[in-house]
C-alpha cells in the first residue's frame, strides 16, 4: 500500500520536475536563406541577428538536421539558436521540428525576421499576428498551424521603387545602414535574453519602436 502511494508521488514529483525543465528551453530562430550570396542581403537579418549572438557570447554553430544550431545557457535558461538551412520558404519545416524533437512549448519560441513595414533598424516584438505577405512567416503558420507564436521584427524599411520589392529585399545593406547595425543587433541580443530571462510582455514593453 505505502510503495503504491510512494510510486504515485514519485511519478507526479518527476512529471512536475520535466515540466519545469520543458519550460526553461527556448527556441529561437533567425530566418533567412543559406549561401554566401545571401548572407548580407535584408532579407537576410535573422541569421545575422543569431550570427552577432554567436561571436559576442564565443558560440559555435554547427550543422544539424534541417538547420545550423548552437546553444546558449544563462541563469538556469537554454537557448537553442536555430539557423533554418530550408530556404525561406520552408522555414517552419524545420521550426516545427526543432521544437517537436527538444519539446519546447511553444510560447517558447521566438521567430526573428525582417520586416518592410517598419522603419530601418526599428523593432516589433509580438505574441501573435498575420505573415504579412512573407514567405517564411506564412510557411510557419503553416507548419504550425497557428499565427499564436512569437515574433521579433526587424524594420529594413521600403525604400525601393514600385515593382523592385524582391530586389530590394535580396539587396546589400547600404553604407549607412551597415553603420548604424551593429548597435541594432547589440540591441536584439538584448531583447532575445530578455524574451528568456523576463518573458515576452516584459520585453515587448521594453523594446517595442526603440
Amino acid at each position: 500500500m505505502f510503495q503504491w502511494l510512494f510510486n504515485i508521488f514519485k511519478r507526479k514529483e518527476t512529471l512536475l520536475l520535466e515540466e519545469t525543465d520543458r519550460m526553461k528551453k527556448f527556441l529561437i530562430v533567425g530566418l533567412g536563406n543559406i549561401g554566401s550570396e545571401y548572407e548580407n542581403t535584408r532579407h537576410n537579418i535573422g541569421f545575422k541577428v543569431l550570427d552577432h549572438f554567436a561571436k559576442e557570447e564565443a558560440l559555435t554553430f554547427e550543422t544539424q538536421k534541417l538547420g545550423a544550431l548552437t546553444t546558449y545557457k544563462i541563469k538556469g535558461r537554454s537557448f537553442l539558436l536555430l539557423k533554418p538551412s530550408t530556404y525561406m520558404n520552408l522555414s517552419g519545416k524545420a521550426i516545427k521540428y526543432w521544437l517537436t524533437k527538444e519539446n519546447i512549448p511553444l510560447e517558447n519560441l521566438l521567430v526573428i525576421t525582417d520586416d518592410l513595414n517598419l522603419p530601418f533598424g526599428s523593432f516589433r516584438i509580438k505574441l501573435k499576428g498575420s505573415d504579412g505577405g512573407h514567405n517564411g512567416l506564412k510557411d510557419t503558420q503553416l507548419q504550425l498551424q497557428t499565427t499564436k507564436y512569437n515574433r521579433f521584427r526587424f524594420g529594413i524599411s521600403d525604400e525601393f521603387s514600385k515593382g523592385r520589392q524582391v530586389d530590394y529585399v535580396l539587396g546589400n545593406w547600404t553604407t549607412e545602414e551597415n553603420d548604424k547595425l551593429s548597435e541594432r543587433l547589440d540591441k536584439s541580443i538584448e531583447i532575445i535574453k530578455s524574451f528568456g530571462l523576463g518573458g515576452m510582455n516584459n520585453t515587448m514593453n521594453s523594446f517595442n519602436g526603440k
